[in-house]
């Protein structure tokens, strides 16, 4: 019996150690191991390149070993992976499409052309950045060719001529799409939605404090540049809120019906009572029994209050009395002097 012992524990320490082996990278450590810069690897990720996880710890997400094993065994890599995530700005893009870099703006203001990122440069104008391999197959498609090479129509050239700039919604529709296909029950797809609406729109449609305290825990952050409050953090915020009416509109409506979802599948947390009731359903008259004669009391004092206050005092044999056997003193007023005289 006791050989049985000891192979027990010595298997039973082997496994952690197998499994401590096996234990999934961190999204910094797996960029590290698939020579990608943070950035790209994020991109990988969001672009559905690299499959993650939630972590165990319940922050964050993690990317098991296998799925490193299997990028790093596909042929060409890294400078296939890497290419899958090249992005390039206008001048870059426009040279990819064999265009003017006017054409190119007008193009991506239309919503042509898809942003996938952006940053702010040292004068606080915004960078738009594009999948290099999305304007390759744009360019490559021949029904393209009459936007590349000849006029635009008027309809296009009158809606540049009103402002039209779709591509910070573009940015957020792609951003959200993101979001969600990471999201994996009801209130992470709320906090992905949530991210684009202002906090006075999040609390019109979650009225509940502890909702709105909850869903809060699977609102991602923002993308953010600069300090809090500066003006590019102010730029910053808004290409990353949702501005147009139709766009609020339709996230408003996904949240509050992805919100009634996931209130059904999981309602959010409440405190639990710190005095519970102990007869729930007891009435109060069998709960306080003194409650109603006090109250009854008080109606009947109440109900004629002159009369009570001129009412005469109780005659006096009514008033005194006497202790058996005790006997009655005389009174002390002056016809109780003289009658004690007469007698």
């Amino acid at each position: 019996m006791s050989g049985n012992t000891v192979t027990r524990e010595v298997t039973s320490t082997a496994r952690p150690a197998a499994t401590t082996g096996r234990a999934p990278f961190s999204q910094s450590r797996a960029a590290r191991e698939l020579s990608l810069k943070r950035s790209e690897f994020d991109l990988a990720v969001h672009l559905g390149h690299i499959r993650t996880r939630a972590a165990e710890e319940g922050i964050g997400r993690q990317v098991d070993r296998s799925e490193v094993e299997r990028l790093r065994g596909e042929e060409g890599f890294p400078e296939a992976l890497r290419k899958r995530v090249a992005t390039v700005g206008t001048r870059e893009g426009s040279a990819i499409m064999e265009v003017t870099a006017a054409r190119f703006t007008r193009l991506a203001r239309l919503g042509l052309l898809i942003p996938v990122a952006f940053h702010l440069n040292r004068y606080r104008a915004v960078v738009w950045r594009y999948l290099a391999d999305e304007l390759c197959e744009f360019a490559a498609d021949a029904k393209n060719a009459p936007l590349l090479s000849r006029p635009l129509p008027e309809a296009l050239r009158g809606q540049l001529d009103t402002g039209l700039d779709l591509r910070p919604r573009n940015w957020r529709g792609r951003y959200l799409g993101f979001l969600l296909g990471q999201a994996g029950d009801h209130w992470e797809r709320a906090g992905a939605l949530a991210v684009l609406l202002d906090p006075v729109q999040i609390s019109e449609i979650v009225t509940d404090p502890y909702e709105r305290s909850h869903l809060s825990r699977f609102r991602p952050p923002p993308p953010a540049h600069g300090t809090p409050g500066s003006p590019a953090a102010h730029l910053t915020e808004r290409i990353t809120t949702a501005q147009d009416p139709d766009e609020i509109g339709l996230l408003r409506a996904d949240l509050e019906r992805t919100v009634r979802e996931a209130r059904i599948q999981r309602p959010a947390p409440r405190p639990a009572s710190r005095h519970p009731d102990p007869h729930p359903h007891q009435d109060d008259s069998h709960r306080h029994p003194d409650t109603h004669r006090h109250r009854d009391a008080h109606r009947h004092a109440d109900a004629h209050p002159r009369s009570a206050r001129h009412r005469c005092p109780p005659a006096p044999e009514h008033c005194e009395r006497h202790r058996p056997g005790e006997l009655s003193r005389p009174a002390r007023g002056l016809l109780g002097r003289l009658f004690h005289r007469a007698t």
